[in-house]
């Protein structure tokens, strides 16, 4: 553990996979008890996601489950990674978040996000097109003045207005680009295009506006890490999620995390195999003293001011084992 690791917080992003024969609520329950035991393990915060119509991903409204989450653990901050802005109307993210906030004060954290839903049968049922993504910086502008109170509207959002929620903007490119015209915290990955991200990062920091959220830039570095007693074990952590994204590129759903001996016994077709090959790659996966290696390297690269780890796997207990080891090569447990 060297002292970079033990400097910047690490944190972590449950994105509620499902599995394989496993019903919804048990990836959702999943969540909440790997909250604790995140809590336990010295992460900073624990941030849940959005998605919806994906039967892969069970977690479709972020902040009734922050809710959850918050409500069974005591210290570690809970928040979004994240409210995908564009499919709600700024109040009522603002009245969300103003409840959390008045329940879990001083624990609760804003991230937001601009994609749509992932298919177009999803927009519509959102009442949503990919078009509304455009005017994120408008929608973020609107959302940060209900807590502010500055709307032109003359009502008030309450309650929110007055209460401080710090918010986040999870982007790459433009997104990067509006987090720093709007003086935000920026979140960005993914760990396996190092150069882009790291390009993001520099623009970020060049543009950025002191606001009154953030007097700074402050960065964020996501993505997947899995630390196993050996590379083979810790590989074999990322083959249920590869699998599942080479079968959402070729098959346009995105699917439960299937069993990493079933993926492995699969025959794949040629684009199905290049898709997965690219999913096992490009990640932090290896030996607690490999990966301690190539986090010093994302931090010297980066500069990162924190880490949001976002790792899914079929086997619930070797991914509680891998975020054991991070915390350990981090300093966070002994």
């Amino acid at each position: 553990m060297t002292s970079d690791l033990a400097r910047v917080p690490f944190s972590v992003l449950d994105r509620s996979r499902t599995r394989e024969g496993r019903p919804d609520a048990e990836a959702l329950r999943d969540t909440v008890a790997f909250a604790r035991e995140a809590e336990r393990l010295g992460y900073h915060r624990i941030w849940v996601s959005e998605h919806h119509g994906v039967p892969g991903v069970a977690g479709s409204a972020p902040t009734v489950l922050a809710a959850a989450v918050a409500a069974a653990t005591e210290r570690i901050r809970v928040g979004t990674g994240g409210v995908m802005l564009p499919n709600h109307q700024p109040l009522v993210v603002a009245e969300q978040f103003g409840v959390l906030e008045s329940l879990f004060p001083g624990r609760i954290d804003m991230g937001l996000g601009r994609s749509v839903g992932f298919t177009d049968g999803v927009r519509r049922a959102l009442g949503r097109d990919k078009e509304v993504a455009e005017d994120f910086e408008g929608q973020l502008g609107e959302l940060l003045g209900w807590f502010r109170g500055t709307s032109p509207t003359g009502v008030r959002a309450r309650p929110s207005q007055g209460l401080t929620v710090p918010p986040f903007v999870l982007a790459m490119g433009e997104g990067a680009a509006i987090a720093a015209r709007a003086g935000l915290p920026l979140v960005i990955g993914d760990l396996q295009d190092r150069e882009k991200m790291r390009r993001g990062v520099e623009r970020y920091r060049a543009d950025f506006r002191p606001s009154a959220w953030a007097r700074e830039p402050y960065v964020v570095v996501s993505g997947t890490v899995a630390v196993a007693a050996t590379p083979q074990e810790a590989r074999r952590l990322l083959v249920p999620e590869a699998w599942s994204m080479a079968y959402a590129r070729t098959h346009g759903t995105f699917p439960p995390l299937p069993p990493a001996e079933r993926v492995e016994a699969l025959r794949m077709t040629e684009r199905e195999r290049g898709f997965y090959e690219s999913g096992l790659t490009g990640r932090l996966a290896g030996t607690e003293e490999q990966v301690a290696h190539e986090l010093e390297g994302v931090l010297k690269e980066t500069a990162a001011d924190e880490v949001l780890v976002t790792t899914s796997t079929y086997d619930r207990a070797a991914l509680l084992d891998s975020y054991r080891r991070l915390a350990r090569i981090t300093g966070r447990l002994s």
